[in-house]
C-alpha cells in the first residue's frame, strides 16, 4: 500500500508568551495522493493556522509533519524553503502575481527561484499550463491587464510549475464572483482528475465544499468531523454543512437547498 502524501500528527499552535493563544490543540491529519478535500468552519476555528503549517510556512509549536515521506519537522530553514518550491503548490484568496511581469513571467517565479536561470523547456511548460488553464491568448499580456479571474488562473498555473503532488489553497475563490468561482472550481478538479494533484482546500464556500472528495470540518483548532463527501449527494451534504455555518440563506433549507455562505 502506498504512503499518504502527507501525515499530521498531535500538530499544536500556540501564539504569545504572557496571554497565549492555541490555534491548534493537536491536530492530527493524513492526506492521501490524488484527494480533493476541504477544510471548514467559523472564523477562528484554526484553519488558517493548519494549512499554514501544512504548507511548511509556518512551524507547528509542537507535534510532526511527514511530507512525501519527509519529516520537515526536522528540516532547517533553507532546506524546509527549497523543499516548499521543489515540492508544494500555493493558490490564495489575493493572487499575489508581480504587476510589472506578464503572465507567463509570473508562471515561471517559481522555477526562477530554484534555478536562478531560465530554460526552454520551462517556458515551454509553462506555456502549456496557461493555455490548460485558459489563458493561451494572454500569455504575455501583464497582470495588470487580466481580469480578477484571469489573474487566478495565472496563480494556479504558477502553482502547477514545480509539478506537485500537493497544492494548498486558501479561498481561492473568496474574492470573485460566483459566475468565476465556479469557473475557478471546476479548473482545479480538472486538474486534481487529469494529474492526479491533491488539493486542500480552505473554503467559505458552501458548493466548493459540498462538491470536494472528503469534508474536514474544524472548531475551536480541534479537527471535529472528517468524512467523505463523495458518499453522498450533493443535497445531502449540504444539509450536513449549511445548519452549523450557514449565515445568510436565501431560500428555506428544506425545501429546495439554499445557497449559503460559510463562515
Amino acid at each position: 500500500m502506498a504512503s499518504p502524501l502527507l501525515e499530521a500528527s498531535e500538530l499544536t499552535m500556540v501564539y504569545g508568551t504572557v496571554v497565549k493563544t492555541h490555534a491548534l490543540k493537536g491536530v492530527n491529519l493524513t492526506i492521501n495522493s490524488g484527494e480533493f478535500s476541504s477544510i471548514i468552519g467559523y472564523s477562528g476555528s484554526g484553519k488558517t493556522t493548519l494549512l499554514n503549517i501544512l504548507g511548511t510556512l509556518d512551524r507547528p509549536t509542537s507535534g510532526t509533519l511527514r511530507l512525501l515521506g519527509e519529516d520537515i519537522t526536522k528540516m532547517s530553514d533553507e532546506q524546509l524553503a527549497i523543499f516548499r518550491n521543489r515540492n508544494l503548490g500555493f493558490i490564495f484568496q489575493f493572487h499575489h502575481l508581480l504587476p510589472e511581469f506578464s503572465a507567463l513571467e509570473n508562471v515561471l517565479m517559481p522555477t526562477w527561484i530554484q534555478s536562478k536561470n531560465g530554460s526552454m523547456k520551462m517556458a515551454s511548460r509553462a506555456k502549456e499550463l496557461l493555455e490548460l488553464v485558459g489563458l493561451k491568448d494572454r500569455i504575455n499580456n501583464k497582470a495588470t491587464a487580466l481580469s480578477g479571474g484571469q489573474q487566478q488562473r495565472v496563480a494556479i498555473a504558477r502553482a502547477l510549475i514545480n509539478q506537485p503532488q500537493l497544492i494548498l489553497a486558501d479561498e481561492p475563490t473568496g474574492n470573485l464572483d460566483s459566475e468565476t468561482t465556479e469557473q475557478v472550481y471546476d479548473l482545479m478538479r480538472n486538474i486534481n482528475a487529469t494529474l492526479n494533484t491533491a488539493f486542500v482546500v480552505v473554503t467559505h464556500n458552501d458548493h466548493i465544499a459540498a462538491k470536494s472528495d472528503r469534508i474536514i470540518e474544524m472548531k475551536d483548532g480541534l479537527i471535529t468531523r472528517d468524512y467523505p463527501a463523495a458518499a453522498m449527494d450533493n443535497d445531502a451534504v449540504w444539509k450536513e454543512i449549511a445548519p452549523k455555518y450557514c449565515r445568510y440563506c436565501n431560500r428555506d433549507l428544506e425545501t429546495d437547498g439554499a445557497t449559503a455562505l460559510l463562515l
